[in-house]
């Protein structure tokens, strides 16, 4: 049984570490998404870390664009890209300003607002798929580019707040290599997740792309 959750924010110091440490730390925090048609509240159940400059998975492995500019901002920030031509996936900022460090939300339980986020994930069998996925994630919380760059640590109203929620045991976690990461990013055991739980994606290890004859 899941305890009662704590519903204090998670101050910058939090995010303001190491990205290997901050994204287990993760497991079992809410995210909370304020939209004019209501709260949607989620209990982060799966992330992957990518550190920037050291790691050839992460957007941020050849310098500052445009598309990851958030990345070398402030922890706490909140990074949206956009993949495939289709699909939003989010990310919590990490470290010190300029390190380009980032946590992937893969998958979580959401825990308040479920009506509304079944309007936006028509395609899910049940509760439990919702936020199956990191594009599933932000598709169920309202999440595209419009809040990139958004302060998740900003005092008042902010469209993205992280709370502490429960914490989870360590004998609870689990981790494993990335999903999809090809190359010498796909050695890195930087998925982490809570066992057992039933809202965590499958993993699927890299497949290259066909080029169309």
């Amino acid at each position: 049984m899941i305890a009662t959750p704590d519903r204090t924010p998670l101050p910058r110091e939090f995010f303001d570490r190491p990205v290997l440490e901050v994204a287990p730390d993760l497991l079992g925090c809410l995210l909370v998404r304020s939209t004019p048609d209501g709260p949607i509240e989620l209990r982060l159940t799966e992330v992957e870390a990518y550190d920037g400059p050291n790691d050839p998975g992460s957007h941020a492995y050849r310098g500052r664009t445009p598309r990851n500019d958030v990345m070398f901002g402030p922890p706490g920030h909140v990074y949206v890209y956009f993949t495939y031509g289709m699909w939003h996936c989010m990310n919590l900022v990490c470290g010190p300003e300029g390190r380009a460090s980032a946590v992937l939300l893969r998958a979580g339980e959401i825990t308040e607002g479920a009506e509304l986020a079944r309007t936006r994930r028509l395609s899910a069998r049940n509760d439990k798929e919702l936020a199956k996925g990191p594009a599933r994630l932000a598709t169920a919380l309202g999440v595209d580019r419009a809040l990139d760059g958004t302060d998740a640590c900003a005092a008042g109203e902010t469209p993205l707040r992280i709370l502490t929620g429960t914490s989870v045991p360590s004998d609870q976690v689990r981790n494993g290599p990335r999903t999809g990461v090809a190359g010498d990013g796909g050695i890195h055991l930087w998925r982490f997740w809570i066992a057992n739980d039933p809202t965590v994606s499958p993993y699927r290890a890299h497949t290259p792309r066909r080029r169309r004859s």
